[in-house]
């Protein structure tokens, strides 16, 4: 049996699944914010309570929103600030008296997909999350690439790239930077593009109806919303060459994505041809969790 553990900002989630991948298990508490004694305690209560339930114990993969620095061992760069600085796999490891893999949670997601959903069987996978964040992940032959710093796929922290001129500099990030992938590409940017321009905030969804119900407004933001992700999608296009996008997040579900934004990258494409397929995660809100199960692979 494989245990998985996504530990998010909100919810801290464990699936156990079987050797071939069906789901024995499933439960999820709320995250214990600014409390990381209390987040461990978390995951060892939920990986009782799924080796309880399934009479099986199992092996122990983690997905955060951050990395494990292979410099000092410690976790850096996640939005979950508080689990920054900590040697997460000892501490885990000593609380559940078991072995533990991490990885970022994008790489998680391209991990499952890469597995048994839309990327399955594809040498490169570059998987997008956009959702709350915008984060990435890249998996090659169904592993996640970590990379020689551990920021392999951390595309969330670059510019967007071929700025127009009414974009120059972008707004700040929670990093300090300005313009960057996460803020303008997620679904947060999204919802706050629309506010900036009619001081109305409105959930992700609720601006596409406006979109498809021919609203002026809502249509040019969801239209610079698809160029910037483009953009982005081209520039790792044009540096990784992956052999399938694959799409997460909430903003994943937007129908409408799929078929507008391959003719929106190919401007900006190195190349006299362009057929990478973009492809909605299968697996949805659950491939985090399962790729995370899939990290003793």
């Amino acid at each position: 049996m494989r245990l998985g553990i996504d530990w998010g900002g909100t919810k801290i989630e464990i699936i156990a699944l079987s050797n071939e991948g069906s789901e024995l298990f499933r439960q999820r508490v709320d995250t214990p914010r600014d409390d990381y004694q209390g987040c461990l305690e978390a995951v060892k209560h939920l990986v009782n309570e799924a080796e309880t339930a399934t009479s099986q114990s199992g092996t122990l993969g983690l997905g955060i929103p951050g990395s494990l620095s292979p410099k000092s061992g410690l976790v850096k760069n996640a939005n979950s600030t508080w689990m920054n600085g900590k040697p997460l796999d000892k501490d885990l490891e000593y609380v559940i008296g078991r072995p533990v893999r991490i990885q970022n949670d994008a790489n998680c997601l391209a991990v499952s997909e890469a597995t048994d959903g839309a990327g399955a069987g594809a040498h490169i996978v570059h998987a997008v999350i956009i959702g709350t964040g915008c984060g990435s992940g890249i998996a090659i032959d169904a592993r996640a690439h970590q990379g020689a710093n551990g920021i392999g796929g951390e595309w969330g922290a670059i510019t967007v790239p071929w700025l127009k001129e009414d974009e120059f500099p972008g707004p700040d990030s929670w990093i300090g930077h300005q313009g960057v992938i996460d803020r303008w590409c997620s679904g947060t940017g999204f919802q706050l593009d629309y506010k900036e321009k009619t001081g109305t905030l409105l959930k992700g969804h609720e601006i596409m109806a406006l979109k498809r119900s021919g609203d002026p407004v809502a249509t040019h933001v969801y239209e610079a919303y698809v160029s910037r992700l483009a953009r982005s999608l081209a520039m790792s296009a044009n540096l990784l060459d992956p052999d399938v996008f694959v799409l997460g997040g909430g903003m994943s579900n937007i129908d409408e994505l799929y078929e507008d934004l391959p003719p929106a990258m190919v401007p900006y494409i190195f190349s006299d041809t362009f057929d990478t397929p973009i492809r909605k995660a299968v697996h949805g809100d659950s491939s985090g969790v399962r790729g995370a199960a899939w990290l003793w692979n």
